[in-house]
């Protein structure tokens, strides 16, 4: 089957799932985690209209029986770039690709992205998230419910901007449809990290966006971090090599943080003759997310340890990482120590909470959005089990039910 037909084939079974949303959908858990840290235990959830309407271990009949599996919400993955892709040649960055050929691709990252278990995303840096996210929310398509950032402020020192400049710009932001904005604060750590606004930049663009009710996502390594911090920004991204005071202030201030403990870097990595060419993707910068890996680690495990931050949960997933945004987890848990309740609650109540959505996503509880996932195994006895998706709901609809045997493994950075 082609891409199209198969896009086109999804498309109807959606359609006609969202048709028969008048009658109430019973499912069955035997294992559920709710989102918030609790689990319980043989339920039964009822859905109507897209939304969850009440837990009753006695409601019949039961339309999806998931007992034998690990019931939880849909994930919610706080920083992805859901329009990066490879080319038809292979590449990042193909100037050869037809708008076509980019049509499909990013059609397809939202779908895998979707059948990773990840319902709500939260895309920073495209305006081509504006029509996707548009035509998702209209069932045009199907893949994750998403927040945009439509374009970044791209911190470069003076030529930035004046505060009154950099006002303006989140205003156009804001005009053009924007979520959130995000805001680059720091260098790439390809080419060290240094901050690249000044406090008073960083003031105007915080400050404006919160005068407009937007939430700005900070791009910040080292000092860029605590500067964040102080202009109110609503969230500080990858934050590696900040220090225990910058990871305490931003735990006093409220400030949400999106460290990434390995997916992105791996992908980078293994993808590299992909990348390699492309803009700063340099031989010397390969090699500087090489070294930065164990500090990447490093920054999680600390501000794990950081009394009252709240650590989201976040990807950075770019080209050759949709679909796969679940391997941060294990990273997460392997490598930096984090219990596994916390990784799940990250991506759950606390990702919602941080996008201001906690009444609409991020539990399974009464009047909020049925987003409901369902894998082949607990996570909390073995965190390899977020590889194993067998069940997919995104309000109401059901876009996956496999049988967990027909799940193929797969482990690390393979495509």
């Amino acid at each position: 089957m082609s891409k199209t037909c198969l896009v086109v084939t999804l498309f109807c079974a959606a359609a006609l799932a969202a048709f028969a949303q008048e009658k109430p959908i019973v499912i069955a858990a035997s294992t559920m985690l709710d989102g918030t840290g609790k689990i319980v235990h043989n339920t039964r959830i009822v859905v109507q209209n897209g939304k969850i309407v009440r837990l009753d271990p006695k409601a019949q009949p039961v339309t999806y029986d998931l007992r034998g599996l690990t019931v939880l919400p849909g994930w919610i993955d706080c920083h992805v770039h859901i329009t990066y892709h490879f080319g038809p040649n292979g590449k990042y960055g193909d100037r050869n690709e037809t708008p076509q050929q980019a049509e499909l691709a990013i059609a397809s990252n939202a779908w895998v992205t979707l059948m990773a278990g990840f319902t709500t995303v939260q895309s920073v840096g495209s305006p081509g998230d504006v029509p996707l996210r548009d035509a998702i929310a209209a069932g045009t398509i199907p893949g994750p419910r998403i927040l945009t950032a439509v374009r970044p402020l791209m911190g470069r020192g003076p030529q930035t901007g004046t505060p009154d400049q950099i006002r303006e710009f989140i205003r156009q932001v804001k005009s053009q449809g924007a979520d959130l904005i995000k805001i680059f604060a720091s260098q790439s750590i390809r080419d060290g990290g240094a901050p690249t606004l000044s406090q008073e930049q960083l003031n105007a663009a915080c400050g404006e966006a919160n005068q407009l009710g937007l939430r700005t996502l900070v791009h910040a390594y080292k000092d860029a971090v605590r500067m964040a911090t102080l202009a109110g920004c609503t969230e500080v991204e990858h934050g590696t090599l900040a220090t225990p005071a910058d990871l305490a202030l931003m735990a006093e201030h409220g400030t949400y943080f999106d460290p990434q403990a390995g997916l992105v870097l791996e992908n980078y990595l293994h993808f590299k003759d992909r990348f390699l060419g492309t803009g700063n993707f340099t031989e010397e910068g390969f090699k500087n997310m090489q070294d930065v890996i164990g500090a990447d680690h490093e920054i999680v495990k600390e501000a794990l340890a950081t009394k009252g931050l709240k650590v989201v949960f976040g990807t950075d997933a770019v080209a050759g990482a949709h679909g796969r945004n679940a391997e941060e987890f294990i990273d997460r848990v392997r490598d930096c120590g984090e219990d596994p309740m916390r990784a799940m609650v990250s991506a759950n109540s606390l990702a919602a909470e941080s996008m201001r959505l906690q009444d609409k996503i991020g539990s399974i509880a009464p009047g909020l959005q049925a987003d409901i996932i369902a894998l082949a195994g607990n996570p909390l006895e073995d965190i390899t089990a977020v590889r194993r998706v067998a069940f997919v709901m995104k309000s109401g609809i059901v876009y996956k039910n496999v049988a967990p045997a027909s799940i193929p493994e797969y482990a690390g950075v393979q495509p």
